[in-house]
This record gives C-alpha cells, structure tokens and sequence, in this order.
C-alpha cells in the first residue's frame, strides 16, 4: 500500500466514492433465503412483498479469486479504503424502510463511502467505515441502509476471547431460539456471497483470527432481529437500528428477543447461551 500505517487522510480521500450495481429479486432467491433461515420456501410469486433483510442478497460485491484477500474478502483499495489493519467486522448500521421490495424486482445498489474515522480502543487502533447503500426499484427508492465497518489488529491470544457476561438485560415481550450450525452459516454465506472465511472455514476462524468458533454474520443476526421486531409490532418497523456487542460463535442455542418501548417503538437483542448479548437493536 501506498500509505503509512492509519495515514487518515489518505483514507479519507475515499469519501464520496460511489458503485452501483443491479440485481434481480428472483424467486429462487426467495425461496433461497427462507430456506436458509429454516422456513417453508413456498412459492413466490412476482409481485408480492419479499422478505425483509432480503436486500443483503441482491448485489453483492463480486471479484474473481485472485483479488480477494487472505480473509476471503476483496482486496482492498478499490471501492472500500485500502485500510492496513487485518481485521474486519460488520460493527452494525442503520435500515430505513421506504417501499417493500417485491418479487420480480429490478432492484439497483448505489452505494457511497460517507466517512472514515479512526479511533483506539483496548486492542489498539480502530478504523471505522460507513457505507451508504440505497436500494431503488422501478417504484423509486425502496431501502436506504448504513452499513458500518470496523477494522482492527489481530490481537493473538485475545481476538476470540469473549466479553464478561451482560448484565441488567430486560424481560423480551417476545422471544424465539435459534441454533446457527456450519450449514447455515454456509449458506447464508452463499446467498450473500460473502467470502469472509470466520464464517464457514473453522480452521481459519481458529487459528488465525482467534475465534472458538465459526462466527454468526452481523446481518444474519440483524435479520433476525428485524423479523422478530415486525412480528412484535405488527408492521415494518420504519426504521431498525443495530450494532454488535459480542462475536457469536456457531454450536450453542441462541434467544432472538424484542419488546415494545412505546407505541410501535421498540428494543431487539441477541442473547448467547453464556449470557452475552450479541446483537442489540432498536426500531420505530
């Protein structure tokens, strides 16, 4: 790379670096997508309301092996700031609602570097990302999303190791378990074409990143948590706002749960069978 170790203001000349690309909302990817977190894949028919959180199966990056990284991920320097920490993880973001995206879909992925920040925690240097994605059917705008990034040093001896137990977590108006397992993981990883190896190479998560586990992707938990709050409230939330507390690693029970804070507002987490919370969120 061309610059020195957390040179932010070379990283910073990424800002408003935009990529667009389209997709089409199939109902194979429907059926794909509900099959993969375990329900009926039924049959879909074009024009009705896909499933929410769908919008993390249509346009993903695509590179060819040989620009990929040692992670799995593309390289980067292209769209992404070519950031010199290893280590990276979906920190969280933000979903606002505007149109429900439907079977059959054009849909059209614009996506934005909006900023770039360093900060230092515990572990060393931290660099955040945040990445604008709108998502636009022929209708017009359909899903605007944050999508927050964090990259960090590998830590050795300490990257897996989890955090003390949360405390003071409330009562759930609604609760459900889930059992993320290696086939699922691998499949939502396909369905999301995310080559992040955490997630489905265990020899990989182990030894070099540190983790006891395969690690449960941030959005899979997010879409969870989505399902379980529009079922709560009865509509889709509007906007949901989430970010991750833990890693959640593969082999345990895991409680999905949501409560009402006030009238169609509300709080959303996920719990590990050690009493972490790993995902947090809220929606109104």
């Amino acid at each position: 790379m061309d610059a020195s170790p957390l040179d932010l203001d070379h990283l910073r000349t990424w800002i408003g670096r935009t990529e667009t690309a389209e997709d089409q909302l199939s109902e194979q990817t429907v059926r794909a997508f509900r099959a993969t977190l375990d329900q009926d894949p039924g049959s879909p028919e074009t024009g009705e309301v896909a499933p929410l959180a769908i919008h993390w199966c249509l346009s993903p990056p695509i590179r060819p092996l040989h620009e990929l990284g040692p992670d799995g991920h593309p390289a980067r320097g292209g769209f992404l700031p070519p950031v010199p920490l290893p280590r990276r993880m979906w920190a969280g973001g933000e979903i606002v609602h505007r149109d429900p995206l439907r079977v059959g879909d054009r849909v059209r992925r614009i996506s934005r570097i909006g900023d770039v920040q360093v900060k230092h925690g515990r572990t060393g240097p931290l660099c955040f990302v945040a990445v604008h994605h709108d998502f636009e059917t022929a209708r017009g705008p359909a899903v605007s999303e944050r999508h927050d990034i964090v990259y960090r040093e590998m830590t050795p001896g300490r990257t897996g190791q989890p955090p003390e137990a949360a405390g003071g977590v409330p009562e759930a108006d609604l609760s459900e378990i889930v059992e993320p397992g290696p086939t699922q993981l691998f499949r939502y990883s396909a369905l999301t074409f995310n080559g992040h190896r955490i997630h489905y190479d265990r020899t990989y998560a182990g030894e070099v990143e540190g983790y006891p586990g395969l690690v449960v992707h941030g959005p899979l938990q997010a879409t969870w948590l989505l399902h379980l709050a529009a079922r709560l409230a009865g509509r889709t939330p509007e906007t949901f706002r989430f970010r991750g507390l833990s890693p959640v690693i593969d082999g345990a029970p895991l409680t999905v749960s949501a409560r009402l804070t006030g009238e169609g507002t509300g709080e959303a987490w996920t719990l590990t069978a050690d009493g972490r919370v790993g995902m947090q969120a809220r929606f109104a």
